[in-house]
């Protein structure tokens, strides 16, 4: 039985883990190393939940359930000790995994689920950085975690059947659909939105057409919700280009890095998150940049 869910990280992805699991009815505390981070991934929940109300998608009996069920700490060792479930959402950085996970080893308990929120990285390479491969397992949710409806559950090498069935349930408890899948670099999703956004960077170096007119045209005529370029300014061109070097790394030369994205990113126009990525946002309202 999983009641309680740590998640380690309180950037976007992880204040979106949180919100979900709280609002599917677990006892959750987000952790972070970083006082001033936690606080504002605290504020930036109190204000999806307040969205949440406002727009009807959640009844102001079940918001106020998941606040309480809600809680915000620095301190893993207190948190992981009791825990059901630790869900990992720090950077896609091996070191800063590899201590995460050395970490959690040490302070959670021997029934503790690992689950990593990685969209390419190997959960069985992030397994061997603790000593449970049986009960480690990624669970790759999407931005916003809260409207997007899928998580891709990866099994490492030797994830068991019990823990992929495990966290089938949790995902569907947090209102989610899912996919099982075995592991390969990129797993599904993140091997194609990585080949199809960084073919729009390559399009756009060359001259072919504006972000504008190349998201549009994906948008219309592949039927896609969100353009490449829209979607790389949401998730962050810092992120897609360091999906894209792992890939090159593990799959080759179809997914090495378009050179304007590269140039982009140390130019510092890493999307939404710096004000300024494909597109510029520095004229627009914080409201419209968050839509």
């Amino acid at each position: 039985m999983i009641n309680n869910i740590v998640v380690v990280g309180s950037g976007v992805m992880g204040r979106g883990i949180a919100y979900v699991s709280a609002v599917g009815g677990y006892s959750v505390t987000l952790i972070d190393v970083d006082e001033s981070a936690l606080q504002n991934a605290k504020k930036e929940i109190v204000s999806l939940f307040e969205k949440s109300l406002n727009r009807g998608h959640i009844s102001n009996e079940l918001a106020l359930q998941a606040k309480e069920n809600l809680s915000y700490s620095t301190n893993l060792k207190g948190a992981g000790s009791q825990a059901d479930l630790i869900i990992e959402a720090v950077p896609e950085k091996t070191e800063i995994k590899k201590g995460v996970f050395h970490n959690l080893e040490e302070y959670a308990s021997d029934s503790c689920i690992f689950a990593t929120n990685t969209s390419t990285m190997s959960p069985t390479e992030i397994a061997s950085y603790a000593k449970r491969p049986e009960k480690t397992i990624a669970m790759h949710f999407f931005n916003p975690v809260h409207k997007m409806p899928l998580v891709e559950i990866v099994r490492g090498l030797e994830t068991s059947d019990e823990t992929a069935q495990l966290i089938k349930e949790v995902a569907e408890q947090m209102g989610k659909k899912s996919v099982v899948i075995n592991e390969f670099p990129g797993f599904v999703t993140s091997r194609i939105s990585a080949l199809v956004g960084n073919e729009a960077f390559y399009m756009l170096q060359e001259g072919l057409g504006t972000p504008e007119e190349i998201d549009k045209a994906i948008k219309l005529g592949l039927n896609y919700p969100m353009g490449p370029f829209e979607l790389v300014d949401l998730v962050g061109l810092d992120a897609r280009l360091n999906n894209l070097k792992y890939l090159h790394e593990k799959l080759g030369e179809k997914y090495r890095p378009a050179p304007l994205l590269e140039q982009y990113v140390k130019a510092g126009r890493l999307g939404r998150k710096s004000g300024k990525g494909v597109y510029d946002y520095t004229n627009k309202s914080k409201e419209e940049v968050k839509k």
